[in-house]
């Protein structure tokens, strides 16, 4: 990385420390993670129960920090676009400096309780690795979904109105209009439907990528129970984490452009 996005990034990494809510939000999961532990015992249920919570809570604090961050940082950007600096690196300074330290303590907060209880020494030790990479993968996709919003909607009440109903979609009613969908096809294409719609869905890939090869996946409802009968191969892996990764390009394709063309 250039020096340039290295000034960017430091002072919005440095401001995402400083706030409250980034050690609130590492201390919550955390504490959620121990009681999980706890009472659960720390197998693979814990895991999974841990899944579900940061499914929810990571996309939904990505979409709004992102969002807050894109307003908050107008001033600070407009500051360094008065300097002859390339808009492309300033972007991406903004971005990781605001990504990278969420998705550091989300991640850090759900693994913290299972590293403190010598869980990375027992056989769960592969899936809590993967935990931790789909939680940094959510984060930094709802963070290029955020900048996306936020680039296109100067109004903040606005911005952050998109961004709630995107989380609302993607993280509650999503399973329920693929239940519903499921009902009004019956059986005719159903598993090309459940597919693609979770391909639309980046929760839902997260979701069934850490559990699929697993007795847990067919209890996360229909697209978890279709794709482990037909990608539960390493192949079938292979294109969830491309599609993920696609998740996160094309959106960052998206923000950065608008950046681009912007008139601050």
């Amino acid at each position: 990385m250039t020096s340039i996005a290295v000034r960017l990034l430091v002072p919005a990494a440095r401001e995402a420390v400083r706030g409250r809510w980034l050690a609130g939000l590492a201390l919550a999961l955390a504490l959620a993670g121990e009681l999980l532990i706890r009472f659960g015992g720390g197998g693979a249920t814990t895991v999974v129960s841990l899944l579900d919570i940061a499914l929810v809570v990571t996309p939904l604090a990505a979409l709004v920090v992102g969002t807050m961050q894109v307003h908050n940082a107008r001033e600070m950007t407009e500051l360094f676009l008065a300097q002859p600096i390339g808009r492309g690196k300033l972007f991406t300074g903004l971005f990781l400096g605001t990504a990278l330290p969420l998705a550091a303590a989300l991640t850090i907060g759900l693994l913290a309780p299972f590293a403190w209880h010598g869980l990375f020494a027992t056989p769960i030790a592969g899936t809590l690795i993967a935990l931790g990479g789909v939680t940094c993968a959510l984060a930094l996709i709802g963070s290029a979904l955020a900048f996306v919003i936020a680039l296109n909607a100067d109004d903040r009440v606005r911005a952050l109105g998109i961004a709630l109903a995107a989380w609302l979609v993607g993280a509650v009613l999503w399973d329920g209009v693929i239940l519903l969908v499921t009902m009004l096809i019956g059986g005719r294409g159903v598993d090309t439907a459940l597919l693609i719609a979770l391909a639309l869905n980046p929760i839902d890939l997260s979701r069934v990528l850490l559990l699929l090869g697993t007795d847990a996946a067919a209890l996360f409802g229909y697209t978890g129970a279709v794709v482990q009968h037909t990608l539960g191969t390493a192949a079938g892996r292979a294109v969830l984490i491309a599609a993920l990764a696609l998740w996160l390009a094309l959106p960052l394709w998206l923000a950065a452009r608008t950046f681009k063309k912007k008139d601050f």
